[in-house]
């Protein structure tokens, strides 16, 4: 992979792990059909990186974006959970905003819980890049969001006959996995990534 020009946040102030001893906070109240978005709120307010980097409101001290910006609206949310231990909130911040997330979501009707998710993390995605539209594609991918919820997937091919490798990465964001057929998790992922052995027709020997 060509080597990113410019580092938007350094890997090495990534905390994967909480920062310092953190309660359980709020709730969320259901105010109508809204189970998928309370869901993928809550799993983004404990996952331990973002909430750290939110908590820290160091993307607010530093934002200039102008009118709607998702990282403040979950700087707000993330920190308002938090300190709301032993109660509920109403999460009004993100609700209204949920024409901007993704255009076909609607006040009062039932969505898909993953389908939110990956639009939620494209609009922050999008935001952290909002005054550096013009980054390569390796520099786009040093974001918080892109470490934190991003992975390359490395395709190898190797040539039969004089044992090249070639490689190619594709970027993702999440990945789909058989369950049913395997006996775990782990299992699932053991067989996503066992080399395949191609014959035939399918078998791959370069020009050298």
């Amino acid at each position: 992979m060509e080597p990113s020009q410019r580092i938007h946040f350094p890997r090495d102030e990534i905390c994967m792990d909480w920062k310092q001893q953190q309660e359980a906070g709020g709730g969320l109240y259901n105010l109508g059909n809204m189970c998928y978005l309370n869901s993928v709120l809550q799993c983004l307010a404990y996952t331990p990186p973002l909430a750290n980097y939110l908590l820290s409101r160091k993307h607010g001290q530093s934002c200039h974006q102008k009118g709607f910006c998702m990282m403040c609206r979950m700087e707000a949310h993330v920190n308002k959970v938090m300190h709301s231990s032993g109660s509920a909130i109403e999460p009004w911040s993100v609700v209204r905003v949920l024409t901007r997330i993704g255009e076909h979501f609607e006040l009062g009707r039932q969505e898909d819980a993953h389908d939110f998710l990956r639009c939620i993390v494209d609009a922050m995605q999008r935001d952290c890049l909002s005054w550096s539209s013009d980054l390569d594609f390796a520099s786009q991918s040093t974001t918080i969001v892109r470490q934190i919820f991003a992975g390359f997937l490395r395709s190898r091919v190797t040539c039969l006959s004089c044992s090249a490798v070639s490689d190619s990465y594709e970027l993702f964001l999440d990945i789909s996995l058989d369950i049913k057929a395997a006996s775990s998790v782990t299992a699932a992922l053991e067989e996503f990534v066992r080399p395949e052995q191609l014959d035939g027709e399918n078998s791959f020997k370069c020009s050298q």
